[in-house]
This record gives structure tokens, C-alpha cells and sequence, in this order.
């Protein structure tokens, strides 16, 4: 099962060109992870209180640009869950084309920096996103 996002690009994600500028990408990104822990539960502002979920490894490939007022959709999907790492993909597109593909790796760390285990009651709430293998 994949999380989607919606995501209009707004005048302020765009740059002179009137494409959005490639750091606003991450940015939705981000709103969409943001979005995803709430939908299943586990709030950043909740565990943001005595860890920390920061991105270790992100990679992106833009396929083509997305100009202000096209209506985006995100699609989130774990592919992988480690004992303190969680692997995700987003894709972005328009109802028409492909705009981004992106896989990172998220790490759930405490408050002084480390490496620490997802809580089990996380790691089963990420289960249902996982992508199966076809």
C-alpha cells in the first residue's frame, strides 16, 4: 500500500524560470514523510519530544519540471525497515508525467545523537506500506 500526498505548486516553490526550484522539491519531500508518520499515528511533533527521525541518505532523479499551479501527487512507500533505519520512496507526478523519483533512508536517533531501535508499536505501523517484492 502507497501513502499519497497532494501537493499544488504554489508561486513560492517556483524560481525566475517559473519551474519549481529543485530545493522545494525537498521540501515536499518532507511535508509528505511529515504527513505519512501522521497518517499512521506517530506524529513528528509527538516523537520529536524524546528522539529524533532525521534523513541519513537521500536521492533524487528529476524527470521533468513542474511549473506553478500544477496539482502533484506523492506517493510514499516504505522499502525497508532495519532495526533503526526505515527505507522510503516517493515518486511525483501530474495526472499526465512523471516529475521525481526519490528513495531515502531515514534514522530514528535519541535526543544526544545515536542510533537507537524503532519502537515496536512504529515499526508495525510501518509494516502495512512496505513494498512486497513482485
Amino acid at each position: 500500500m502507497d501513502f499519497t500526498y497532494p501537493q499544488k505548486v504554489l508561486f513560492r516553490h517556483c524560481d525566475l524560470a517559473g519551474i519549481v526550484f529543485y530545493p522545494r522539491y525537498f521540501e515536499m519531500i518532507n511535508d509528505c514523510v511529515e504527513a505519512f508518520f501522521t497518517q499512521i499515528g506517530h506524529p513528528f511533533e509527538e516523537i520529536h519530544t524524546n528522539a529524533a527521525v532525521p534523513t541519513a541518505q537521500i536521492e533524487t532523479r528529476f524527470t521533468a519540471p513542474s511549473r506553478h499551479g500544477d496539482e502533484l501527487m506523492l506517493s510514499l512507500s516504505v522499502t525497508g525497515i532495519g532495526r533503526s533505519s526505515l527505507g522510503l520512496e516517493v515518486t511525483a507526478s501530474t495526472a499526465k508525467q512523471a516529475r521525481f523519483h526519490c528513495t531515502s533512508t531515514l534514522v530514528y536517533i535519541t535526543t544526544q545523537g545515536r542510533a537507537t531501535p524503532w519502537p515496536a508499536d512504529l515499526k508495525t505501523a510501518f509494516a502495512p506500506y512496505l513494498r512486497r517484492p513482485s
